[in-house]
């Protein structure tokens, strides 16, 4: 992790309240809700929880400058003078033994924490942040506040508590339709399966509890916004499928039966002699899964001349065309 200084962007002869006002002004900045189409604002945010746990409070503030704990508040080894059989670091060499160090640090998962630390801070996250959006940020629950000035502003959830993640995943149909686990990299590096249930639609939303960035209070969630994508045969109509089926001239004259794609297995489906281009044959339960029951697949007949012209073809229907003509439009 970086000097935590850096990361609040303050002298290290800040004083505590210059300390304060530099978090507590980018923690308006860089709070994911404020950044909803940046991927990396969830891990920014976390970095500077994390390095306001250190400058934040007092004893590890000094704990840090002489060099006792790291950028992620981890001890480092300071050797063994000033130590007695099983006493801590003792002053002039340490830090004193009642003092009870948090440790936390920060990577892909986000931001953890263990114990807190008995020192004398001046402040913790939900203060500060309570201070700077008059009341929105607590320590207890989940809830939202609403921020910024007049006439707008953002929803955004109890700042320090963790992040929700939002992502997006793209299936194909017939994975909507019969479900499918699929493994999403976040934008935080971690990698999950995430398990699409079947009957699930466009623009659906998935959320995984607590899979988000870890917080001081808790860890968020991650939300997935699930797009389905277009198939090349098949259209979604509310439940039902519709598909437009290519049948040659003298299927549709002579009648004959022709093999159907379904989202499972194909079927064969009976075309009548004298059956006209445009008609729809409708097979019961073949459609899209949903709460009320599976759709219907609705197929189309769609005449389909020959790839290449056919002279014979062409003489038949200009005879035809000359001794037995007739108008489909009649009536129109």
């Amino acid at each position: 992790m970086r000097d935590p200084y850096e990361v609040l962007g303050v002298d290290r002869k800040a004083s505590a309240g210059d300390i304060k006002s530099a978090f507590r002004r980018l923690a308006k900045k860089l709070h994911p809700d404020a950044n909803k189409n940046d991927p990396k604002a969830a891990s920014r945010f976390a970095e500077l929880n994390a390095a306001y746990e250190i400058l934040g409070e007092e004893d590890k503030r000094k704990a840090y400058d002489r060099g006792e704990i790291d950028a992620e508040g981890k001890p480092r080894f300071q050797g063994f003078e000033g130590f007695g059989a099983g006493a801590g670091p003792r002053a002039g060499g340490g830090f004193a033994p009642e003092t009870e160090f948090e440790t936390f640090s920060f990577g892909p998962e986000g931001f953890t924490r263990g114990k807190r630390s008995r020192g004398t801070g001046f402040g913790g996250f939900e203060d500060i942040l309570r201070d700077a959006f008059g009341g929105g940020a607590g320590a207890a629950g989940r809830g939202r506040a609403r921020h910024g000035g007049a006439g707008g502003g953002f929803e955004a959830e109890e700042f320090g508590l963790g992040a929700d993640i939002k992502t997006a995943l793209t299936v194909t149909l017939p994975e909507a339709a019969h479900g499918v686990t699929q493994r999403l990299r976040l934008p935080s590096g971690k990698e999950l399966d995430v398990k699409i249930p079947a009957g699930i639609t466009d623009g659906q939303e998935i959320r995984l509890r607590g899979q988000g960035m870890a917080g001081p209070g808790g860890t968020g969630d991650v939300l997935i916004t699930v797009s389905v994508a277009p198939h090349p045969f098949f259209r979604l109509d509310g439940a039902d499928l519709r598909l437009d089926l290519p049948v040659t001239l003298y299927e549709v004259t002579l009648g004959a039966k022709v093999r159907v794609p379904t989202l499972d297995r194909p079927v064969d489906i009976t075309i009548p002699p004298w059956t006209s281009g445009g008609r729809t044959f409708r097979l019961r339960g073949k459609g899209f899964p949903a709460k009320e029951g599976r759709g219907d697949l609705l197929v189309t007949v769609r005449v389909a001349l020959p790839a290449e012209r056919d002279p014979e073809l062409e003489a038949l229907m200009k005879k035809w065309q000359s001794e037995k003509p007739y108008d489909p439009r009649q009536g129109m």
